[in-house]
């Protein structure tokens, strides 16, 4: 047996470790992000009333049907209905009342003429209209009460993230509170004695510290909490002490870069060997992997060094994570299928994340740079869009080959 885990074996241990965060309840104003911890059921019928479509007049059908510009239909407006008006003005035969758009339909009206199928159009709220085209049918340009939802119906359910669309459809639902997973608090650590902060001139043997900055990013866009971002010397002391502090806070996760392989300055390794497990993964970049819930329930990852490294495993690992914990119904980015539009080489036995540029009108995918998916190569992530996903069985891509290719919006 290899000793090297599949990276659905790793991601099941990790996701089998997640128990959803508490419920809480928000304000819909403060939700964005959030994710739905129960259903949005409509609180009335949407429209809550039959309503205009159009600026125009409401008639009676029977009076205008046939009518064109050879044969217009002249009828007598009595009355005049903006959105907002809470009137019902009855009107008979040969009648009209000038209506715009959202305003309620008359009862004695069962149609709506568009003000650009009449001669004389919404000049004068009271006088005499000209219908020179008469609507398809009766009911033409009318949106029906409960024609969206109706009162009790599911408008979002559980496990929904709330983006403006989502928070929209409550507010239209009459929903003011909503239902929600709390938010993760997400401890960011980088390690490494080497690392400098950014726009510190790195000195011989030293390099700017792009993780953290990178982590807080990418946890930020789980739609996670970022509550401590640090950068440590490679000492175990250092990560106990940042344990010990990201419990004070309350911390829910830890992810670590750095420190987590086989060589003699690993922190992370020296420190939490016996207490999370660290594993070989078939995948490149990022083949050492570190994950285990400690004592108190609190989830820690360790992640390789390398940025790409970093992007890769968290966008396999962590994020999924991170969502899970939020009880995210979807927990994965999506996949689409393209086709190389050039030649590379892959590792063998390993599945490969390459960052890589895709054009989705052509459905194409390329590599990001040149440099492939070198795990040091930062700047590859800056043009990455998406990450080509290569089956450890493959050993090169030729132009022509189809690909499953996660989008990174």
């Amino acid at each position: 047996m290899s000793e090297l885990l599949t990276v659905e074996e790793h991601r099941a241990s990790v996701l089998d470790a997640v128990t959803p965060l508490p419920v809480e309840t928000v304000r819909l104003a403060d939700a964005a992000g959030r994710t739905l911890a129960a259903p949005v059921r409509a609180a009335h019928d949407a429209p809550g009333f039959d309503n205009s479509s159009m600026d125009g007049f409401a008639v009676r059908f029977a009076d205008v049907e046939g009518a064109d510009a050879d044969n217009p239909v002249a009828l007598r407006v009595v009355a005049d209905l903006p959105a907002g008006s809470s009137d019902d003005p009855s009107f008979g035969a040969g009648e009209a009342v000038r209506i715009m758009t959202g305003a309620p339909v008359p009862t004695d009206a069962d149609a709506i003429v568009p003000f650009e199928d009449t001669a004389g159009g919404l000049a004068d709220s009271l006088g005499t209209v000209e219908v020179r085209r008469a609507p398809a049918a009766s009911g033409a340009f009318i949106r029906r009460r409960g024609g969206d939802t109706r009162t009790g119906d599911v408008v979002l359910s559980a496990g929904e993230r709330l983006g403006p669309f989502a928070l929209a459809a409550a507010a239209a639902a009459g929903v003011s509170q909503l239902e929600v997973r709390r938010r993760p608090r997400v401890a960011v650590v980088s390690t490494g004695s080497e690392l400098v902060p950014p726009g510190v001139a790195p000195g011989r043997g030293q390099i700017p510290d792009s993780n953290s900055t990178l982590l807080a990013g990418l946890v930020a866009g789980a739609d996670a909490d970022v509550t401590v971002v640090s950068s440590l010397q490679d000492e175990a002391s250092a990560i106990h002490a940042l344990l010990a502090h990201a419990a004070d806070v309350d911390v829910d996760v830890v992810i670590f870069s750095g420190g987590v392989s086989a060589g003699a300055y690993e922190p992370v390794r020296q420190a939490l060997s016996e207490r999370i497990a660290f594993e070989k993964v078939a995948m490149q970049p990022g083949k050492p992997q570190a994950f285990g819930a400690l004592d108190d329930g609190r989830l820690v990852f360790g992640l390789p060094g390398n940025p790409v490294s970093v992007a890769v495993s968290f966008e396999v690992f962590v994020r999924p994570a991170l969502l899970a914990l939020q009880g995210r119904a979807v927990i994965d980015r999506p996949i689409a299928r393209l086709t190389a539009s050039e030649d590379w080489t892959t590792p063998p036995g390993r599945r490969q994340y390459l960052p890589a540029a895709i054009d989705l009108v052509a459905g194409t995918v390329r590599p990001a740079t040149a440099g492939g998916s070198g795990s040091h190569l930062a700047a590859s992530l800056a043009r990455a869009e998406a990450f080509a996903i290569v089956p450890a069985e493959v050993s090169t891509v030729s132009a022509g080959d189809a690909l499953d290719v996660m989008l990174i919006p």
